[in-house]
């Protein structure tokens, strides 16, 4: 029996991601491309001032630490684009800087391939995860 396992599935993991990202934000983390489960944490200050009021940039973040999310790393998401698809299982791309998703390849990083197709106007598009 192997001792040395320390996750079981590895599909869904605490991992560091980019300031601002909110639950269900595509990521890419390092290599890794996943969507957001949980906002990213603040917890390095506290949830409620000395006056008794919510501290705003608090953010418990599903219980992960400062500077981590909850992130799905399989699976199929519904995301917001704004980009046409024509086919189903054309390439999904992440943006260089982790803001969006795109249809154009070039600087870019692959993200997934997509499971519906969709004209150019902003809507949804379900994308199914590539790793």
């Amino acid at each position: 029996m192997a001792t040395n396992e320390k996750f079981r599935d590895a599909d869904h993991l605490p991992l560091p991601v980019p300031a601002g990202k909110k639950a269900g934000d595509p990521v890419r983390v390092g290599s890794l491309n996943g969507v957001c489960e949980t906002n990213r944490a603040k917890t390095d200050v506290p949830a409620y001032n000395q006056d008794g009021t919510r501290n705003t940039s608090y953010d418990f973040g599903g219980g992960n630490q400062t500077g981590y999310a909850s992130v799905w790393l399989k699976g199929a998401h519904v995301f917001t684009v704004d980009f046409a698809v024509a086919n189903i299982g054309d390439p999904v791309y992440i943006l260089a800087d982790g803001s969006g998703l795109t249809g154009t390849a070039s600087g870019n990083n692959l993200y997934g391939h997509a499971l519906t197709t969709k004209g150019a106007p902003s809507g949804p598009l379900t994308v199914r995860i590539a790793n």
